[in-house]
């Protein structure tokens, strides 16, 4: 019942966000950028309270469900099924940008002022960001606590798995740490039950500033490209669902039931880091292995994030058909590969798939600059693409707990 009062109120509080950005847009022009500043401070305080335990929960499930394994051959073999999981995901979602906007094509013929574009410095003087050395970076910590204060989550995971075997191998002397940061963990998810409730506010700030700011002429503006992406993410998620059900059975139905909130979060807040907290609790709700749970979900922030996948293909071929720059199979091709590496080292970094799209097209030839064409509507195509996020490490932690579960000759939940 509290579930379903916290969906409620996230939806009320989305629709009241529509109509206030709505009456700021259009009956009070003189206010657009003081009200969309200020009340996305909403949104800003959500988000932040989750950040605040990011941190620890990571650190604690992750810690404690490493040194529960026992079988250290376990953790290996939980981090090759993820890894795996994760490579096809990344194909298959880049795959299917790459045909969508192929075969919709909507950069042909927009009528975009190609003269008069001003590109984003802050993107531009990004890029570098894409390169071996700021992967080994994003990878290790060289100050753990720089790592914690900056949420650095595939960091953390470094430290944490490192922590986890060396507590392990102390045997009954680490059993008293064992249990202490289990009960911390504990309490910090207690704490994500409290966060969870200004989830509204946070979802209607975050909303009525963008329709304030840009109205919802901008959806008629952009129709095609819009809807070619929407139909991309349809197509992306009835892959994800279907590979689910032949994987988890009809459970599927009951493991989207149960993280509905935090889809509907991810999708208002345009941030799938806003519900990791509530993901862990769903996922431990359904039935999944904490120890799982707090091993696979960090990786997938890090490596599965297959909405942001999909757009990387599909934008950057966009830019491409905007400015007329033919693009053989083989450059597509290229492109598809070259991305499904690049991709994986912007871990952590802020505005990642934009940075990406920015570096590729100035690889392939294109433009760079077009990336001001799709700025003022990324805000509402991230919103698609942190909900599809989110859907894919749920549903990627859910299946290797189901393998997990069958390698090991364990019994299978299978309540519906």
């Amino acid at each position: 019942m509290k579930n379903n009062k916290l969906f409620i109120a996230i939806i009320a509080a989305l629709v009241i966000g529509v109509v206030i950005g709505s009456i700021v847009h259009y009956y009070l022009p003189d206010y657009i950028q003081s009200v969309s500043t200020n009340i996305k401070l909403l949104g800003t305080i959500f988000i932040r309270l989750v950040q605040m335990i990011i941190a620890p929960l990571v650190f604690c499930t992750l810690v404690v469900g490493i040194a529960k394994m026992g079988d250290m051959s376990m953790v290996g073999r939980v981090g090759a099924k993820a890894m795996g999981w994760f490579i096809t995901a990344s194909f298959v979602s880049l795959s299917i940008g790459l045909l969508l906007v192929n075969w919709i094509k909507p950069g042909v013929g927009a009528n975009f002022d190609l003269d008069n574009v001003t590109s984003d410095p802050d993107l531009m003087s990004k890029t570098d960001t894409l390169s071996l050395q700021s992967f080994v970076e994003h990878l290790i910590p060289k100050s753990v606590f720089e790592a914690f204060s900056t949420n650095e989550i595939l960091q953390i995971v470094v430290f944490s798995v490192f922590f986890g075997i060396a507590l392990a191998s102390l045997g009954k002397k680490g059993k008293i740490l064992i249990k202490m940061l289990d009960r911390t963990s504990n309490v910090v998810l207690k704490m994500v039950t409290y966060i969870m409730w200004t989830a509204p506010l946070g979802v209607l700030g975050a909303i009525a500033s963008a329709v304030s700011l840009y109205g919802l002429s901008i959806f008629y503006t952009y129709a095609k490209y819009l809807l070619a992406f929407t139909l991309g993410l349809a197509l992306l998620w009835v892959v994800l669902i279907g590979v689910g059900y032949l994987i988890l059975g009809k459970r599927v139905w009951a493991l989207l039931i149960a993280i509905k909130e935090s889809l509907l979060i991810a999708f208002s807040t345009t941030s799938s880091e806003a519900v990791f907290p509530k993901l862990v609790e769903n996922l431990s709700a359904f039935g999944c292995s904490p120890k799982i749970v707090s091993f696979t979900l960090p990786l997938g922030y890090s490596f599965n994030l297959d909405g942001s996948m999909m757009y990387l293909t599909f934008a950057s071929i966009f830019i491409a058909q905007i400015y007329d720059v033919p693009m053989s199979l083989g450059d597509q091709v290229l492109m598809l590969l070259v991305l499904m590496v690049t991709s994986k080292g912007v871990a952590g970094v802020p505005r990642a798939s934009l940075i990406v799209i920015v570096a590729t097209c100035a690889m392939f030839g294109i433009p760079p600059e077009g990336i001001a064409f799709i700025l003022p509507i990324d805000h509402f195509c991230d919103m698609g693409r942190s909900m599809t996020n989110v859907l894919g490490n749920a549903l990627s932690t859910a299946a290797i707990d189901k393998f997990e579960l069958n390698d090991t000759n364990q019994p299978v939940n299978t309540d519906v």
